[in-house]
């Protein structure tokens, strides 16, 4: 007799129809926030004013670019570790052990842009091509995910995700269906996580500072301040690396293609939203209110940082004394709202958006979209919280009523 699986979670994001339509959505949308971005009147919302043909989306130059760019960041992966970590037990009690390298990562690929640029690598041209990268990304995010849906056939049923096996193909096909996929000790899921898509962000946009500087004699105080919060907060995300392992993408999700494309094409190219817009529509910015974003994004950043230090704190060792004592963390800011770290993500998420001006809406989609995201990732959290923790959830939400904003929601 065939194992089976056990109950199955309910179905999310609208089931199989809403996975069909959010299989069209995201590219659709990823690729009209590029085109908006380099058009006159940047229009969050609206028809673009011409779509562009496959000519100008089909580059072998572009794909060569990219498969380099994943092999590239493929190599770093493999390199020695300074640490290697365990990740959370598994159904079958074994734990799985992951590189801690992504910071270095990052370093060894700044000094290899760096000589390249010294050796006359073209970066400025970078911006030209973002249509064409977008669309290979997209390509092999479709491709990848046939390919993690088929290996996940033949995976044993411990090591299948809670979710992504309805019995549906599309919805699967979607989420995921295999909890950690790997060939060997490359993990797919976490390798694409925090690599190929954040440092591949951080490296669009400082492309965007240089082609700006080559059009206008040098960069904006506007396009240097998204370069650095950003690179803030991906350096931060790939110092602290060790910590995804605890997170609901790692430990619930399974890997299809709502994590392959989000971490391939949807990071880089849409989360280099403000660079591109600054690009193309310059926005004069003075000292003055330039200094009130800068604490705009401390503040968020402090919040968030402090709140993501306390969680992986507790996670690691709940007898630490600054933690200890409780089933649930429910001191400091997590005593104040119940996701802090969201709080926090939210404020960063405004000041990125600030330096390109009030007079579009496009720059503040990142911030629209993201409170979306992690308000519907919120509701999960408080599901799967309720489920675990029973009681003391309930005796936790009674004495922090507040999910993320303080007073407000």
């Amino acid at each position: 007799m065939a194992p089976t699986q056990g109950p199955r979670a309910p179905l999310e994001f609208g089931g199989p129809l809403g996975a069909a339509a959010l299989l069209l959505l995201l590219p659709a949308t990823m690729f009209h926030l590029l085109l908006a971005a380099r058009s006159g009147p940047a229009r969050l919302l609206g028809p673009p004013a011409s779509l562009p043909g496959l000519e100008v989306l089909w580059s072998p130059r572009a794909l060569l670019l990219w498969l380099a760019w994943l092999g590239l960041q493929a190599a770093l992966y493999l390199l020695p570790a300074r640490k290697v970590a365990e990740g959370q037990e598994l159904k079958d009690k074994s734990r799985l052990r992951y590189p801690i390298n992504g910071f270095q990562a990052l370093v060894l690929t700044a000094l290899l842009v760096g000589l390249g640029m010294s050796a006359g690598l073209p970066l400025g041209a970078l911006p030209e091509m973002l249509l064409p990268l977008a669309f290979v990304a997209t390509l092999t995010a479709f491709i990848f995910s046939l390919f993690l849906y088929m290996k996940a056939q033949v995976a044993p049923v411990s090591a299948l995700a809670p979710g992504g096996n309805s019995g549906n193909p599309i919805y699967d096909f979607f989420l995921g269906r295999e909890l950690n996929p790997r060939i060997c000790f490359f993990d797919f899921k976490y390798f694409c996580e925090l690599r190929p898509g954040l440092i591949g962000w951080v490296l669009i946009n400082l492309a965007l500072l240089m082609k700006e500087a080559e059009l206008r004699g040098s960069p904006s105080l506007a396009m240097w301040l998204v370069n650095g919060f950003q690179l803030l907060y991906v350096g931060d995300a790939l110092w602290h690396e060790e910590a995804v392992l605890t997170t609901m993408d790692i430990t619930h999700d399974g890997f299809g293609f709502m994590l392959a494309f989000g971490d391939m094409a949807w990071v880089p190219f849409t989360y280099s939203l403000q660079a591109q817009f600054l690009l193309h529509h310059p926005q004069p910015l003075g000292l003055p209110m330039a200094s009130v974003i800068c604490l705009i994004n401390a503040t968020g950043y402090y919040i968030f940082r402090g709140a993501n230090s306390q969680k992986n704190t507790f996670r690691k060792n709940p007898s630490d004394p600054r933690v200890a004592g409780r089933k649930l963390l429910v001191s400091g800011w997590w005593g104040m709202v119940r996701h802090p770290n969201y709080l926090g993500d939210l404020i960063m998420a405004l000041a990125w958006s600030l330096p390109c001006g009030v007079s579009h809406l496009l720059p503040y989609f990142y911030l629209l979209y993201f409170t979306a995201l992690l308000v519907h990732r919120e509701a999960r959290d408080e599901r799967q919280c309720l489920q675990k923790y029973g009681l003391a959830w309930q005796e936790y939400c009674r004495r922090v009523p507040y999910r993320i904003m303080p007073y407000i929601y």
